[in-house]
Formats: C-alpha cells, structure tokens, sequence
C-alpha cells in the first residue's frame, strides 16, 4: 500500500503502515546524523531541550552536500542509520519517523514498537531523487558540524519506504523470507 503523511504525525497516522508499504511524506523533516546525535544526547543528559520540537517529528539521517547556485539542497541520500543505533531507543521523547538506510539494531526494533513510531528506507544513491522532493531548508544549529549541522527540511512527497513497522514488522526480514518461499 501506499501512504501520504505529513508531519508532525500521532501514533494513529503510523498505525496502518506495515513493513514493504511505500510512504510520500511532506511536511518538516529534520536532519542529525552522528556529530548531532551525539549532541543531542548530550542536552538531553543535561536536562536539557533539544533545538527542535520532538514529539510526532521525523529525522533524517543525512548530510546533504552543498547546494549549487539556484538549488535548494545539494545530494541528499540517506547515511546507514546503524551509527545512530546507539542513540535511537530514546524514541520515547516522542519522535515518531526515522529515515535512513540499512539494518537497524535490536533495541531500535523495540523502541519502534514501545513508541508506535516507524523507521523508513530512503533510496540509497539517489540523492538527487530525494533532494527534488525539499522545498525549503534552514539550518537551525550547529552550523559547526558542516554538513552534519541540524537543518529543518520542507518537503513534499520524499518517496519513502517502511521497513520497521510499529507493530514488529521488519521488511529485512519478511522481504526475504517472502521471496524464499516463492520458489
């Protein structure tokens, strides 16, 4: 099946996606990969709120390259969302939409589902497609960490793919074994 969702999303939005369902989300997405995450972390250590609102947001683990004169964005494919496995279960904060590449580690798969939220597949090496689908970007923090800084995406349709489900469903499991059992 395929979904459109805008953000920020509740629990009920997420719900009806299963593992292998396509998703055009629209809406602000906001990028962090490890330098942020690990920032991140560290404000919430301290007692402290992070740069931008949590609860029913989507983070895209990407580091977009420079925009050329008259772009938007530059290349914005997704970074292995595993290097931010150790950060991920914090889901609780209320985040509700991951979006990267790869397999994700067990405590991950256990905060999709204590938290209803969802982790989606963009399309590895094609940062181009995903970057046609941004309408807007402002970096709102640490500038510092270059392509890694906190940026505040304005999308429109970013084709998307559910991989972890809220239910337990994982697409790098149920995909194979369906293709398997076909032949």
């Amino acid at each position: 099946m395929q979904y459109k969702l805008t953000t920020p999303v509740a629990k009920e939005d997420l719900a009806p996606l299963r593992a292998g369902d396509t998703v055009l989300l629209s809406g602000t997405v906001y990028t962090a990969r490890d330098a942020a995450h690990k920032r991140m972390m560290e404000l919430l250590d301290a007692g402290e709120a992070l740069p931008f609102p949590v609860e029913g947001s989507a983070v895209y683990y990407v580091g977009p390259t420079p925009e050329r004169p008259g772009q938007i964005i530059g290349s914005a494919g997704p970074t292995t969302s595993g290097r931010m496995d150790a950060y991920s279960p914090r889901l609780d904060l209320g985040q509700a939409i991951m979006i990267g590449k790869g397999a994700r580690n067990q405590a991950v798969k256990e905060a999709v589902v204590r938290s209803g939220a969802v982790y989606l597949a963009a399309l590895g090496g094609a940062g181009a497609l995903m970057a046609a689908s941004v309408e807007e970007l402002e970096v709102i923090c640490w500038e510092d960490l270059g392509c890694e800084a906190v940026r505040r995406l304005t999308v429109r349709d970013l084709p998307l793919t559910v991989i972890l489900d809220a239910h337990g469903g994982d697409l790098y499991e149920s995909g194979p074994a369906a293709y398997l059992s076909s032949l």
